[in-house]
């Protein structure tokens, strides 16, 4: 080996800031995650359908997990080649470009709070042309409405000139340079309903429909560019070049490599993202699909369609820390594996209203089909198999939308090492379903494109990384799918004509 060799970097640093915590991790030049630290943050309520983070609790978070890889890891500073980002999506803030202090918490993805202002354009006629140059619905999910409110009950009488505004990723590359640089890429950018995917500009015509101010927004780059330098003190001499970013359910899809038109990956996480790879040219996206950008790498943007579903692993947690059936997620495998069935029950987790096929953000969570025989088990696996059925609903939807039927589903998160759901999502899909070797998936994609942006991989290199664990094969008999299924969108269905028959009354009265 050559001197010069054996100087190169050898490692990519990822931040990994999700819905519920934020990841360090390094990965070597084989793919392979070689270390990791993950801290938590607080989830807020401040009422019901509210939800809220702290800006600040989580750059605090991104530094504790920087610092520990550099302290705890082995790694020199010097043998690694730059830091990388991937980031909850939606989740909006606002703050002050002279203190660098946030105006208040964050809105996440999750917040209903803006319900009324998505129907109110609906009934001006909105709806469709922000499809038609943003690829999304006009729901609460996504970024503008988040801004306009934050700006009529956070920003008072400071000057917009001094608000600068972003979701996650914009929020930590302006901490982590010193205030110095105030972009985002087009994978998150795609995401807040003011960009448009063809002319790959901020558009001035929804920003006006929102009140949002184009001069307040990040400037957008690919995701492979060079956004700036590390330059807080707190975390020197890490003066790393920081590049790779990428909203998580795409960064996913570039880790799984699904590189080529039809394949599919499920990102199981709080919520659960379904993306299908459609190549150079945006597909339409009709009946609860939306469009995305998939990346942004060199003078190419690539494009996908996602079904969106709101709460699949949220609605574990809830039976574990809101109900207390279970103590850990080992014990929740064991203890469902314990039954054949859930004795007809269901749970539909609408806890922040439904997702992808249904998008109805009133809905509200139920348990039905109990009866007295029903137990804690019974509601464990109810819960566990709701997040089975919405991926089946939202694969089913995208090969209904597209014509495409699914040869196999890639999928990773943190639910992937449930043996039981894995199953049993193969089952209910007719498809095989694969684990990668690596779980966090979310992260190698945005090292991975970090690592192209340094040199440090070229891109025909990428797709021998990936690595399968395991493919779990359909195994069920179609009589017994048939049934789960249908006691599946029986329950849906139920739930939803009472919320409609609730919006209707409330609507007469």
């Amino acid at each position: 080996m050559t001197e010069a060799a054996s100087a190169a970097p050898l490692y990519i640093l990822t931040v990994d800031q999700s819905t519920t915590g934020t990841k360090a991790l390094l990965t070597d030049r084989s793919g392979s995650i070689i270390y990791r630290y993950a801290v938590a943050h607080r989830q807020i309520y401040p009422q019901d359908g509210w939800v809220e983070h702290d800006p600040l609790e989580i750059y605090d978070n991104v530094k504790a997990a920087i610092k520990h890889i550099v302290a705890d890891s082995g790694v020199k500073a010097s043998e690694i080649a730059g830091l990388t980002i991937t980031n909850q999506r939606e989740t909006a803030l606002l703050w002050d470009r002279e203190t660098g202090l946030p105006l208040g918490n964050a809105i996440v993805w999750q917040c209903r709070r803006t319900i009324d202002t998505c129907e109110r354009l609906k009934r001006e006629g909105w709806e469709e042309r922000i499809r038609e140059k943003t690829g999304l619905l006009l729901d609460p999910y996504f970024s503008a409405g988040k801004w306009k409110w934050l700006l009529e009950h956070q920003a008072g009488s400071l000057s917009r000139s001094r608000i600068l505004a972003g979701n996650m990723d914009a929020w930590l590359i302006w901490k982590l340079t010193g205030g110095k640089v105030h972009a985002t890429d087009f994978t998150n950018a795609s995401r807040t309903q003011l960009f448009n995917i063809h002319t790959l500009e901020w558009d001035e015509e929804l920003a006006g429909v929102f009140g949002v101010p184009l001069n307040i927004l990040p400037q957008v780059q690919a995701s492979d560019r060079i956004f700036g330098v590390i330059a807080d003190p707190e975390l020197h001499p890490l003066q790393l070049p920081i590049t790779g970013v990428i909203g998580d359910s795409q960064a996913a899809l570039f880790g799984q490599q699904c590189i080529r038109p039809g394949m599919a990956k499920g990102t199981y996480g709080t919520g659960t993202s379904v993306m299908l790879y459609a190549g150079t040219n945006p597909p339409k996206a009709a009946n609860g699909l939306v469009t995305a950008i998939a990346w942004g790498i060199g003078n190419k943007v690539e494009y996908a369609l996602e079904a969106i579903i709101h709460s699949t692993g949220d609605a574990l947690n809830w039976v574990k820390d809101q109900m207390g059936l279970f103590k850990t997620y080992e014990e929740l495998e064991r203890e469902t594996a314990l039954i054949e069935d859930t004795g007809g029950v269901y749970l539909i987790p609408a806890f922040v209203g439904l997702g992808a096929p249904y998008w109805n953000p009133s809905a509200r969570a139920a348990i039905v089909g109990l009866n007295r025989s029903s137990g804690r088990r019974e509601i464990m696996r109810a819960a566990l198999e709701s997040i089975a059925h919405q991926v089946t609903d939202a694969v089913a939807l995208l090969e209904q939308e597209t014509g495409i039927k699914l040869k196999e589903l890639r999928v990773d998160g943190g639910a992937t090492t449930n043996g039981l759901l894995m199953q049993l999502q193969a089952d209910l899909l007719r498809a095989p379903v694969a684990c990668p070797e690596a779980v966090e998936l979310s992260a190698l994609g945005s090292a991975y494109i970090g690592g192209l942006a340094l040199g440090y991989w070229r891109r025909e290199e990428l797709e021998a990384l990936y690595r399968k664990r395991r493919t779990y094969a359909p195994a069920m008999g179609e009589e017994q799918r048939f049934k789960l299924r249908r006691g599946w969108l029986s329950a849906v269905a139920g739930t939803l004509a009472v919320e409609g028959a609730l919006q209707r009354e409330k609507l007469t009265t």
